[in-house]
């Protein structure tokens, strides 16, 4: 299965554990200039903008740990231009979170980190 193929098949599997968990999927793979976001959900009244990791052994370690700073800066300026785009009020509550998917399990890692400025 090509890798393409195989992070749209995890990233399906993601929206439908965050839609079971009580979580709105409202979009799936915005692009802009600068990036992508995999996902993008509505949960406990925060918009919340989702990397989903996939990793199907542990060898290059746990999928959670592969969204490194320079991910996460870009997925802050990826939310940026969402937020703007959408005219989304300052006041709106938002987060960034992972959901990590290995051959037995996912994890919505929710918080996962904070707004990069750098």
């Amino acid at each position: 299965m090509n890798r393409r193929k195989l992070g749209g098949e995890k990233e399906n599997r993601a929206a439908a554990f965050i839609e079971g968990q009580g979580g709105r999927i409202i979009e799936r793979n915005f692009r802009s200039r600068m990036g992508e976001i995999d996902l993008i959900a509505r949960d406990e009244g925060a918009v919340c903008f989702i990397e989903v990791k996939y990793r199907s052994s542990f060898s290059r370690g746990y999928p959670g740990e592969a969204v490194g700073k320079k991910k996460q800066f870009t997925i802050c300026r990826v939310s940026d231009y969402y937020r703007m785009k959408h005219h989304m009020p300052e006041d709106i509550p938002y987060r960034f979170d992972v959901v990590s998917i290995t051959k037995d399990e996912i994890i919505w890692h929710k918080n996962a980190f904070e707004y990069l400025l750098w």
